[in-house]
């Protein structure tokens, strides 16, 4: 039995084409396999394929989060074409805006081609509940999530995930523990829990 509290977790990948099965889906083992080395908590996954419709969109987040989901995290239809509704669909069911998330994926981003900037990923809060939108290619969400090391290992930008466990705190759910090797999490002083 595990020493680490057990999370919900919501994968959800936004694609008309992969949805169709047209193409295989990349997004949903990316996230799972990611959060799998990031986090040393036992992990229930919720994954969902869906459109890029936004009523569904938002409708999918209600329902995970209603399903105990401490964070969903989604992939797919943030940029600006017709047909990318991912973060409309998300603001739509927020009870607060997260937007640091958004900031600093954008300068992650930035740091590999000049159209990140096009790029309207978002971040909000409903209920008990962490929301992110990611980028849609799996090397773009590995690298939002975790951050840039240079060569030695060391950081240079730091990942949006080092601050999820901590925004989890906050907003009642569990006490997320990250695999330092993947995604350190940071937490004031006050915050950290005993190591038992």
């Amino acid at each position: 039995m595990s020493s680490f509290d057990p999370v919900t977790i919501g994968i959800v990948s936004i694609s008309d084409r992969a949805s169709s099965g047209v193409y295989e889906d990349k997004g949903l083992p990316a996230l799972q396999d990611w959060l799998t080395r990031a986090l040393k908590n036992p992990i229930r996954f919720e994954p969902r394929l869906i459109p890029d419709e936004q009523a569904r969109i938002s409708a999918t987040l209600i329902e995970l989060v209603e399903a105990g989901c401490s964070l969903v995290l989604t992939t797919g239809g943030t940029g600006p074409a017709l047909r990318d509704v991912t973060p409309e669909a998300t603001l739509a069911v927020a009870h607060k805006e997260m937007p640091g998330f958004g900031e600093q994926m954008r300068q992650i981003s930035l740091r590999f081609v000049p159209t990140a900037i096009l790029s309207r990923q978002c971040a909000v809060i409903r209920d008990k509940s962490l929301i992110i939108n990611l980028p849609g290619q799996p090397k773009s969400i590995q690298e939002t999530l975790e951050g840039l090391k240079d060569p030695a290992g060391q950081p240079v930008v730091a990942g949006i995930f080092s601050a999820v466990p901590y925004c989890i705190d906050l907003i009642g759910g569990p006490y997320l523990e990250t695999q330092d090797a993947v995604c350190k999490a940071f937490r004031p002083k006050s915050a950290l829990r005993p190591v038992s």
